[in-house]
């Protein structure tokens, strides 16, 4: 079996869920990690919570997937390496383009340009893919079929007109699950980064014997996510709000729809990733397959609390955002035999529940709000 395994990233949230259930499997765990100060705060290497849950755990080496020296010695002795290392804002990816190619693009580029040019025993490679490659899920409509919308225009979402719209179709369109086979057409530069990622680790990993799994991550949701990073994820964002007594501002109409998935089911699909041959070059969705609207949410997360704050459904919009998505099943549960197990109303219980129990964190959220004013994509 093999035992040692590289997460990349593994003091974020999902890296250090998965590396403490690695841990507890009996494989030998290395992190390589830059313990960003976005997600893990001004001094993470005594406040951070997830950098804390690992330590004395694992062999950590502090560096980054920029530097081929880190990487060179992470690599060192590794049998499976997982990938998860990656700037992951998606708004904050439209202005903080250079930083976002060089992390997730110029970051997995070097690590395969590291394993294709050194004697290494590295037997697979998963890397973290996103949802966000999809950019606009998969429709069905009376008139086409199955259409991939492309992105909803400014001139459209001014006028309060949010939902998809596609070429000869009169009828409303129908959203259905977005299968593996969907049409890729990312619609910001960090799902631009996530399909280059994907791209290159199946694309090149085989040609040196490796074995490549690409895990196309849903919204990852649960105890532990940052809760004082505010350009990732609207359940630490609300939450955040809520607990300080502030407004909740909603985008468009509210109906807006993502596919959240509870960190423990990620990190079991992961794990079958790891181990089953079945999962050898293949791409998965990782998800619930259940589409959830914003307005469900913030409904959700204000029962879980039990109080009350204002709520302002305001048609605000940002230019890149996409209005629907959630994830076909099928290929993963049928193959890894991956179902989820924790549905959106026990996860978010499990949620609120941790929230609860931490210091209420500085809501930085209108700081990032208006960084994307200033360069023009809120609105």
């Amino acid at each position: 079996m093999n035992k040692n395994v590289l997460i990349t990233g593994g003091s974020g949230f999902i890296g250090s869920n998965l590396a403490l259930k690695l841990i507890a499997k009996g494989y030998n765990l290395t992190v390589l990690d830059n313990l960003s100060v976005q997600i893990h705060g001004s001094d993470p290497e005594t406040t951070s919570p997830l950098y804390q849950s690992i330590k004395g755990k694992v062999n950590f080496i502090k560096g980054t997937v920029t530097s081929a020296a880190d990487l060179k010695k992470a690599v060192e002795n590794q049998d499976i390496i997982v990938h998860l290392a990656a700037e992951t804002g998606t708004g904050q990816s439209m202005y903080q383009i250079a930083n976002y190619v060089n992390v997730n693009i110029g970051g997995t580029a070097l690590l395969l340009d590291i394993l294709a040019n050194n004697p290494h025993q590295v037997k697979k490679v998963i890397i973290a893919s996103s949802r966000a490659i999809y950019g606009e899920g998969k429709y069905q409509s009376k008139e086409l079929g199955f259409v991939y919308p492309n992105h909803r225009t400014n001139a459209d979402m001014k006028n309060g007109d949010f939902e998809v719209k596609y070429p000869g179709c009169a009828e409303p369109l129908r959203l259905v699950a977005t299968g593996e086979d969907s049409k890729i057409h990312p619609s910001s530069v960090y799902g631009i980064t996530k399909q280059n990622q994907e791209q290159l680790v199946m694309t090149v990993c085989p040609t040196i014997g490796i074995a490549p799994v690409a895990l196309r991550y849903q919204n990852v949701y649960g105890p532990g996510q940052s809760l004082s990073n505010p350009y990732t994820g609207i359940l630490s964002i609300f939450s955040t709000l809520i607990k300080n007594g502030k407004e909740i501002n909603v985008f468009e109409d509210g109906k807006e729809s993502r596919d959240f998935v509870f960190i423990d089911d990620v990190v079991e699909a992961t794990i079958l990733a790891i181990e089953a041959e079945e999962a050898n070059n293949q791409v998965f969705n990782v998800g619930t397959g259940v589409a959830t609207d914003v307005i469900s949410v913030v409904n959700e997360l204000l029962t879980n609390f039990k109080t009350e704050v204002p709520v302002k459904i305001s048609g605000n919009y940002r230019l890149g955002d996409i209005r629907h998505n959630f994830a076909d099943l099928s290929k993963i549960t049928s193959l890894l035999g991956f179902t989820p197990k924790v549905t959106f109303a026990e996860g978010i219980k499990k949620f609120a529940e941790w929230v609860n129990s931490q210091v209420i964190v500085a809501d930085k959220y209108q700081q990032s709000i208006d960084e994307m004013k200033q360069k023009g994509l809120f609105k």
